[in-house]
């Protein structure tokens, strides 16, 4: 049996010079094409701080906020998009469709690069010198804006 070029695997996760873990295009991803889908147990904000208020002080970065109630929790339930690093120059974004996150390409993605996106976090209160440290960037692109953190 022959396998169609759409049923191929797209990208698969391995070891990541930005950091940890990292998903990898494993053929041409051409513009436009919706890569994966962020997806994880879907928890409100409050349970989010239960689990993971502490990790804060570590750059935890599995939670996606699809509204003020709605949290998807990468950790629990999740799948290889929660591999995607953080980049300054990313090559996917996010994209929020009635309230499912889709990661997509926004330039052509060549085989064997990294797939990123920019988190663009965001926290409470005034970005300190301890927040970006903590939410230090290691995408090495030449406008690395030195933290994951949304500028404001």
């Amino acid at each position: 049996m022959v396998r169609s070029e759409s049923r191929r695997r797209t990208f698969s996760v391995r070891r990541s010079p930005i950091h940890g873990q990292g998903v990898f295009a494993l053929r041409r991803i051409p513009r436009g094409t919706r890569v994966i889908e962020y997806r994880g147990e879907r928890i409100l904000p409050e349970e989010a701080d239960r689990r993971y208020g502490r990790s804060m002080d570590r750059g935890f970065t599995c939670l996606f906020e699809i509204d003020e109630q709605t949290i998807i929790d990468g950790q629990s339930e999740g799948n290889s998009a929660r591999y995607i690093n953080h980049s300054c120059s990313p090559n996917c974004e996010s994209v929020n469709e009635d309230g499912r996150v889709f990661i997509e390409a926004i330039r052509e993605i060549a085989p064997g690069e990294e797939l990123t996106y920019d988190y663009r976090l965001e926290t409470p209160g005034r970005i300190t010198r301890r927040l970006r440290s903590v939410f230090a960037c290691n995408c090495g692109s030449r406008n690395c804006r030195g933290t994951m953190l949304k500028p404001r």
